[in-house]
């Protein structure tokens, strides 16, 4: 036993990344395996019925439409924009090469986002911990090498969080969607927090990159749209050394950005050049402008409908309408980018003609968001699923994400809004900016698991930093030395 425990101890951190990656890539492919090369409707990942119906159109030189009329009311031989453009055209991508086989598209996603999400978790809980700078530990200040632990932990939580795996094989956005969010945040962290000089070429450089991420992630989602914004002017006010600042000041914030305005100009011109093709595309389809996907207004309109009441149903049951019945019968003539239009309209009325009741909805939709608890209507796979990945990890992002406001706040110099601006600045800031803002944009349109995952994703960090917490204030009680 003690010859296995050293040579368990003898393994490099970056050997252990290794082997986490190399397992969550396993428990993928198993998900990929029992998927399988056909493509069915299995809970929460309908919509993959619809990518791979929609690439098969494109091969066959259909063009983005279907031959049926399709969810949500979209008319035979129509166009849509309803769907990612660029997982249709990855799907699309790989039928033409290997003929119209879903394993072999799984296979490719699941391994590619098996590597890179916790890769990119292990980096984010590195930087947690060491606010951006290697020379110090923040939180867990004194334990040796602990954010490569933190790090670590991350990572595997990610790899072997249940979500992920039974996503990573379905023909969906999801987690191309995921990772793309994670390398956008990583990249804005490792910006905002490079030691490089101010204007040096490799500066500019990752404000490229950064564009590319957080375009990659729009093309894929366009909800990611209402968070650029602030990802780009977190990035362009925080000071390019802020691990390192000590005191806040009006000046700082001044001299920040006269620093990188230039740097948010390019990564926000990279985000426009992604989007751009496709917006022309949509002009030319439906002949008016649509910026990228048509599907904003009609879960802005279903999700405030008046047949919710007060209480939102994520999901609609067999005793009520289809969603499509909701739709009145003369609007469904309009194509589909007009549709939408009018269906936006309609909800905002329902906000304006009943701002109180939208407000009890929106609250309702707190629930459907964040449930981790088993439901009776819900299979035993799903509720598994649920209890030992959210359930399980909640605790911890709350212990966690606790602690960290707490040690940061007590190593920082100042009072009030400076120690206010130092929590805002460091990287544990950014990934609770993106939970809020994120978590707010669906309690107020649509709630549900499925649209919670990201920020499970850019949470999980903070579960991590709490665990490694706890196992070695166990660890020390254990071994009889102070924690």
């Amino acid at each position: 036993m003690d010859i296995i425990k050293r040579k368990l101890i003898a393994i490099p951190v970056k050997g252990w990344l290794v082997i986490i990656i190399g397992l969550g890539v396993l428990a993928r492919l198993g998900a990929v395996g029992l998927m399988g090369d056909t493509v069915e409707v299995l809970p929460g990942i309908y919509d993959q019925i619809s990518y791979h119906t929609l690439a098969t159109r494109l091969v066959d030189g259909y063009g983005f439409t279907f031959d049926t009329e399709w969810w949500p009311v979209t008319q035979p031989g129509q166009p849509t924009a309803h769907w990612s453009y660029v997982y249709t055209l990855y799907l699309a991508g790989v039928y033409m090469l290997f003929g119209a086989h879903p394993l072999i598209a799984r296979i490719i996603q699941a391994v590619g986002v098996g590597i890179f999400m916790p890769w990119l978790a292990y980096r984010l809980g590195k930087t947690l911990v060491t606010g951006g700078d290697s020379r110090r530990v923040g939180g867990i200040k004194g334990i040796t090498q602990g954010e490569e632990w933190v790090g670590l932990v991350s990572a595997a939580w990610v790899a072997f969080y249940g979500y992920f795996i039974y996503y990573s094989a379905a023909l969906m956005t999801e987690m191309f969607y995921i990772t793309a969010i994670l390398w956008s945040i990583d990249v804005a962290l490792h910006l905002a927090h490079s030691r490089n000089i101010d204007d040096h070429p490799l500066r500019l450089k990752r404000y490229i990159v950064l564009g590319v991420a957080i375009g990659t992630a729009v093309l894929l989602r366009q909800v990611y749209l209402l968070f650029a914004p602030f990802l780009l002017a977190w990035t362009i006010l925080v000071p390019s050394r802020a691990s390192e600042a000590k005191i806040f000041s009006t000046h700082q914030v001044v001299a920040s950005l006269k620093r990188n305005w230039k740097g948010g100009l390019i990564a926000s011109a990279v985000v426009v050049g992604c989007i751009l093709p496709f917006s022309l595309w949509n002009v030319h389809q439906f002949g008016r402008f649509v910026l990228l996907n048509t599907n904003a207004g009609y879960a802005f309109y279903w999700g405030n409908h008046p047949i919710h009441g007060d209480d939102f149903i994520s999901i609609f049951t067999e005793q009520m309408p289809s969603y499509q019945d909701l739709i009145p019968v003369e609007l469904r003539s309009l194509d589909e980018s007009a549709l939408e239009r009018e269906l936006m309209r309609r909800g905002a009325q329902f906000v304006i003609d009943d701002p109180v009741r939208y407000i009890r909805l929106s609250l309702s939709r707190i629930d459907d968001q964040f449930i981790f608890w088993p439901k009776a209507d819900s299979s035993m796979l799903s509720n598994i699923v649920r209890v030992f990945s959210f359930g399980l990890a909640l605790p911890f992002v709350l212990a966690g994400g606790i602690l960290w406001k707490w040690t940061t706040w007590k190593q920082s110099i100042g009072i009030g809004l400076r120690k206010t601006w130092k929590l805002f600045t460091e990287p544990g800031g950014l990934l609770l900016l993106f939970a809020a803002i994120y978590t707010g944009v669906h309690i107020l349109t649509w709630a549900g698991i499925r649209y919670r995952l990201p920020v499970d994703a850019v949470m999980l960090p903070f579960a991590a930093y709490g665990l490694f917490w706890a196992l070695r204030k166990v660890f020390r009680s254990h071994h009889g030395t102070p924690a």
